[in-house]
């Protein structure tokens, strides 16, 4: 709505205050959500209104983008007069407009035709801000240039305003009238409706409402039957005492209309079934703050109350009954054809008794509780639900992870699976047309930038097409991303991405495989020369959406007009919203030419083949621009007598009437002028077959787009004549051969500089199908995926598609028990719903048994249909060992999980060593974050002990007696919360350890999250032992967390070698030697991304050996402290001869063998993270004496050590001179006492 008010300094200005209730007449499509909703109403435009944040916009998916299409969610008349956020419904069919604030009228005086004057002269200099309702500031002369009569005028005949003479036979003019809305001078705010398609029918509802009372305190409805020529008021004669507030067009039978009265002076409803010739009112009890009707039955609609309840209505409103309460405003959506079984199911967000958000579904008629459905068992986040097209999206936040379901041919929900270190803080569905997702996703990384994400048919498996992505705030705060996807030509994409400090636009022709710049046009609109060459400057486009309902945005594509695409822009070497220009492109956006020196706004008229502009200056104006030639030529014409004050432009899309509407004011006290302009007569005729011309989409030349020769059809420029309805304009498509870029890299794999897929690095490409059956084929993916819609033959196609592979036999691997709701707490006597997957096996003959721990278990034959079918209940409280066991031939697996019956869960980390010495105590705490200040109880079970350790404290000592692996469990209750986290560690007799470093590009890629570093200690593990030479099962890599990265290496002895030990720690420093030459020629490397290669060192000398901390330096030690001398002969005679004489080699066995215990490299001081100082240690068990004295209270910080390269020049240095050699290292350096991890 526009509010007339005068400023501080008595001129008028425009103050624009859009209301909240538009969506009433639209075709229903899918709300917004916390994923976002966004195929809808083409063109697409997706408008949210904002809501308070949750889930998806704290991880909010909300609408998004520059493939936009409106919100499901309709707003309320309260909604309205509380917020100054734009929601309309079809902006050409119907919206909602008010008088502005204006600037004193500027007289314009007639002048002769100027034929000669370019449109670039139309610029408003001065000009200090965009208003939101465009509207010409100049006086501008009639004239027309065409291809085929070089100049003419267009005139304005006809209605009170017409001009003085009328036109000469067959010459283009425009046919007008001017109808005042009499007597509703003081109304503020206008709503207007064209009836239906090709209707003559046009409602105006317009109103005076008062922002102090903040209600309506005057309203009139207004009805033309001659297509706006001229208006009967029909308030005093059918709709007498009763305030009108909202108006609404049935989408399905347009014919129907509904009124909604003020609900502060009377709930009622006002229906029409005759283009609103007569209405019927009936009184309802409930206060409606939006309405959503069937997208096929149009007499069915549910209604949202301001108490949170939805209601339906099968009779057009007549008749209203309850569906459900507590419902989340914005969360319900009607049926789908052709996807839901029942037409009347509503799928609904609502809060049940518990007080937790969870999908139901019912029908609108008959939804009590024995008819509701829970597709997804368990809770989700609050406005998590989006029912878009062939997909339903969910999510769901636990221990501050949130994790994304989708539903595609409503089918069983799967987890989306971004690649693995993406960590998304937020994510918005784009797009979900062409049976494919397009999805903005803010990574862990980002902060005013978004990625652009597609997905695979099913919605579930996404990979990163271009990053950095320009995201904003509307006027409603809802999120804007840049993206903007071109109607009429598949797989042309245009995006602002953010490069350094610099904005800039980027298209792409191959959804999103390959990326260019936008090349700037050759000359401007004054036909002057531009200087200006890619890369360092290029055209750059707003990709923003207009405010005004009766605007377009500012870019504008149609689906009737292929390649032609109308933007506002500049050109330089960034994107800039000052000095914009408007800019076209007949060739899909090759080349571009400028059309304007300044911003208008574009209509596309007869199905994209004639263009009409305005210009945006807060002036009046009279005229306006068409051209019939695509954008090269333009003529001015008037369409009134008076300037205008222009508040909208209403049309009627894609119908045979040719009528356009202007509706505005002559000035801030006049009442409201409705302008009706017939553009008929600009084409003359109907076109024909040699009135069109061919042309060919290409991409910089390259004739083969998306896999295709694609030639289509357009009129001739300048050729006066009216396309029509059944225009077609695709002429053929011829496949073209298969290249690299036909192709979009699959999950798991990244796309390289070479343009090659090559895996990522966390992706493990040997990782079988898990659906594989044994004597079955499967498809193995080569790393590639054809572009969907990519019709592309022969050629890559057979190299890079997948192939067949027969299923080898597998035993189960990777299985994961959790419930439903990933909660590890129940109210007692509740049915809990497990889920049970696995990573690797032979699903269909893995045989499954889950045991409940209460005495009763179940089992499976065929571990792939179990779905969420385990359900189990307690009948007693206590915690409960639930354990999963698949099995086959080839092997079995398991996993447990500890439900506690009585309380909720919070996050816990177990922080715990990687390695310890058996029979010697090792550190163990649990660490929980948010820190708890409440009692808490801990839960420790090792191994597989059935009773657990129950503690007050988040540490405990603990003697591992048992060599080899061995696992620990730790859960923490706080309050009503349980969370779980599980540690192996690995015990052995004696080891040797490393310190490792890596060079610095790897920081800027760390996350910080536990899997991220469990995989880089992967993958230097797998490079040592291929390097080296080494068997992996001998090398443990711990990477530590924070920052600067650093690593542990272990070096274990092989299994069973505790009775050959001398033989065995001679062949560890052998090892250790290799290890360590390896590391210091920076032979250790590997790529964590395309450009990325991280190169693996030795650091500093770090643990000392494994033994009891309190043991102390005995009297010779300390006599040897006094003789420093003495001590350094000892030293190196016993190294030179250690080997030589027993008696020696025994004493230096001992000496190692008598060190501080280590338990793990990470202190726990509070401050931060500790890891000592040294890096090659020998840990054993049985020594008796120490040679040298021990530091053992001393924690060197990693921040205080060296750095790498220092550390380097020194190993070497000492390498060089051979005057150091490790043991002498290992006697010179302070020995920290051993810490944990």
């Amino acid at each position: 709505m526009i509010i007339k008010k005068k400023d501080v300094c008595g001129f008028e200005s425009n103050w624009t205050y859009w209301t909240l209730l538009f969506l009433c007449a639209l075709v229903p499509f899918p709300a917004r959500s916390d994923i976002t909703c966004a195929s809808c109403f083409a063109p697409q435009r997706h408008v949210k209104e904002q809501v308070k944040p949750t889930a998806f916009d704290n991880r909010q998916l909300e609408s998004v983008s520059r493939i936009r299409g409106l919100d499901r969610a309709q707003p309320s008349p309260k909604a309205h007069r509380d917020s100054a956020s734009p929601f309309w419904s079809e902006k050409l069919e119907k919206a909602h407009t008010s008088k502005a604030k204006r600037t004193a009228p500027i007289k314009e005086t007639d002048g002769k035709v100027d034929s000669t004057s370019s449109p670039s002269k139309t610029k408003v200099k001065g000009r200090e801000r965009r208003s939101l309702f465009p509207i010409d500031s100049e006086k501008i002369a009639n004239g027309f240039q065409d291809a085929a009569d070089p100049r003419f005028e267009f005139r304005l005949t006809g209605g009170a305003d017409g001009t003085g003479r009328g036109p000469r036979q067959n010459e283009p003019h425009l046919v007008t009238s001017t109808f005042a809305l009499s007597g509703d001078a003081a109304h503020n705010q206008a709503m207007v409706l064209w009836s239906g398609h090709n209707s003559s029918v046009i409602l105006i509802l317009t109103k005076l409402f008062d922002f102090n009372l903040g209600t309506v305190t005057e309203s009139s409805l207004w009805r033309s039957i001659d297509f706006g020529a001229t208006y009967k008021k029909l308030t005093d004669k059918v709709m007498s005492r009763t305030m009108l507030s909202y108006l609404y067009v049935c989408p399905t039978n347009k014919r129907k209309i509904l009124i909604l009265s003020d609900p502060e002076v009377e709930s009622s409803l006002l229906i029409s079934s005759d283009e609103g010739a007569t209405f019927q009112k009936f009184n309802i009890n409930f206060y409606i703050m939006s309405l959503l009707f069937h997208p096929t039955q149009e007499n069915w609609i549910l209604a949202y109350s301001h108490d949170q309840r939805l209601y339906s209505s099968v009779d057009f409103g007549k008749k209203w009954i309850l569906v459900h309460e507590r419902v989340t405003p914005g969360r319900f959506y009607w049926a789908l054809t052709g996807q839901d079984k029942e037409a009347d199911l509503v799928h609904i967000e609502a809060r049940t008794d518990n007080g937790q958000m969870q999908y139901i579904t019912c029908r609108a008629q008959k939804c009590s509780e024995e008819g509701r459905q829970y597709p997804f068992s368990g809770r989700i986040d609050t406005n998590s639900l989006v029912v878009q097209d062939q997909y339903i999206f969910l999510q769901l936040t636990t221990a501050g992870r949130t994790t994304y379901f989708v539903s595609y041919q409503r089918g069983p929900f799967r987890t989306i699976q971004l690649p693995k270190y993406c960590l998304p803080k937020d994510m918005h569905i784009v797009s979900t047309d062409e049976g494919q997702v397009l999805a903005a996703v803010q990574e862990w990384n980002e902060n005013d930038t978004y990625s652009l994400y597609i997905s695979d048919t099913p919605g579930v498996f996404f990979t990163r097409s271009l990053p950095n992505l320009r995201a904003s705030r509307g006027l409603a705060g809802n999120l804007i991303v840049d993206v903007y996807k071109v109607l009429g030509v598949s797989g042309l994409i245009i995006a602002n991405k953010k490069e350094d400090t610099q904005m800039k636009t980027y298209i792409t022709f191959n959804k999103g495989q390959t990326w260019s710049l936008l090349q700037p046009p050759a000359k401007d609109a004054t036909g002057h020369d531009i200087s200006c060459s890619l890369p360092l400057c290029s055209l750059h486009l707003h990709l923003q959406m207009s405010e005004n309902p009766y605007t377009p945005d500012t870019i504008s594509t149609k689906q009737s007009a292929p390649g032609i695409i109308v933007a506002t822009g500049n050109i330089g070497p960034e994107l800039s919203f000052s000095n914009s220009g408007m800019f076209i492109s007949s060739d899909a956006g090759n080349t571009w030419r400028q059309i304007f020196e300044e911003e208008h706004s574009v209509w596309f008229l007869d199905h994209g083949g004639a263009l009409l502009a305005v210009t945006q200056s807060a002036v009046p104006t009279r005229q306006l621009w068409i051209s019939l030639d695509e954008g090269r030529q333009w003529g001015r014409l008037s369409f009134s007598s008076t300037p205008l004050f222009v508040d909208g432009v209403l049309m009627t899309p894609e119908t045979e009437n040719y009528i356009i509407t202007f509706f505005g004011h002559f000035s801030y006290h006049s009442d409201w002028q409705l302008i009706k302009i017939d553009y008929r007569s600009l084409f003359g005729r109907k076109c024909t077959d040699g009135d069109f011309q061919t042309w060919h989409l290409h991409n910089k030349g390259e004739v083969c787009v998306m896999g295709e020769r694609q030639m289509y059809m357009k009129r001739k420029p300048g050729i006066r004549c009216t396309i029509g309805r059944e225009y077609s304009q695709v002429v053929s498509a011829e496949p073209c051969i298969c290249t690299l870029y036909d192709f979009e890299c699959d999950y798991g794999f990244e796309r390289q500089t070479s343009g090659k897929c090559a895996p990522a690095f966390w992706y493990d490409v040997n990782l079988p199908a898990h659906t594989c059956t044994h004597g079955q084929r499967y498809r193995n993916s080569t790393g590639y995926r054809r572009v969907l819609l990519n019709n592309c033959r022969e050629g890559l196609k057979d190299t890079l598609s997948p192939r067949m592979q027969q299923c080898k036999p597998i035993a189960p691997s990777g299985l994961q028990l959790s419930t439903s709701n990933s909660q590890l707490t129940a109210v007692l006597g509740t049915n809990i719903t497990f889920r049970v997957t696995l990573h690797n096996g032979d699903s269909l003959s893995t045989i499954l048994n889950v045991d409940f721990g209460d005495g009763i278990s179940v089992s499976y034959s065929n571990i792939s249909q179990l779905g969420d079918s385990i359900t189990h209940t307690y009948r007693i409280a206590g915690i409960f060992r639930v354990t999963a066991h698949a099995q086959n031939s080839q092997g079995s697996d398991s996993s447990s999980v500890y439900l506690h019956i009585t309380s909720p869960v919070e996050r816990i980390f177990l922080s715990a060593p990687v390695v310890v010495i058996r029979g010697r105590e090792a550190n163990l705490t649990a660490v929980l974050w948010p820190s708890q200040a409440r009692t808490t109880t801990f839960y420790w079970w090792f191994n597989n002990n059935t009773e657990p350790l129950i503690t007050l404290e988040g540490s405990v000592s603990q003697t591992f007696m048992r060599e080899g692996i061995n696992s620990v469990t730790v859960q923490v209750s706080v309050g009503g919360t349980v969370l779980q986290d599980v540690k192996t560690i690995t015990v052995k007799e004696f080891f040797h350890s490393l310190l490792l470093s890596f060079s610095p590009n790897m920081e800027e890629h760390n996350p910080s999250v536990t899997e991220w570093r469990q995989d880089v200690g992967r993958v230097v593990r797998a490079t040592l032992s291929q390097v080296c030479g080494f068997p992996e099962e001998q090398l443990l890599v711990s990477v530590f967390p924070g920052s600067p990265t650093a690593a542990e290496l272990f070096i274990l002895p092989e299994t069973n070698q505790s009775a050959f030990r001398s033989h065995t720690e001679e062949h560890l420093d052998n090892m250790s030697e290799v290890l360590m030459n390896a590391l210091n020629q920076n032979l250790i490397q590997f790529d964590l991304k395309p450009d990325t290669r991280v190169y693996v060192s030795v650091s500093q000398l770090t643990l000392a050996p494994l033994v009891d901390s309190s043991a102390l330096p005995s009297g010779s030690a300390m006599m040897l402290l006094v003789s420093l001398g003495l001590v350094g002969l000892a030293i190196l005679f016993i190294y030179k001869f250690k080997r030589k004489i027993p008696w020696i080699h025994v004493e230096t066995e001992d000496t190692h063998e008598k060190e501080p215990e280590m338990i793990s490299t990470v202190g726990q001081e509070k401050n931060g993270t500790h890891i000592p100082a040294t890096s090659y240690m020998s840990c054993s068990t049985h020594a008796k004496h120490t040679q040298f004295p021990l530091n053992t209270t001393t924690h060197n910080s990693f921040s205080h050590l060296p750095p790498p390269r220092e550390l380097m020049e020194k190993e070497l240095e000492a390498h060089n001179t051979g005057s150091l050699g490790v043991g002498e290292r290992l006697r010179t350096r302070h020995i920290p006492n051993c810490t944990n991890v």
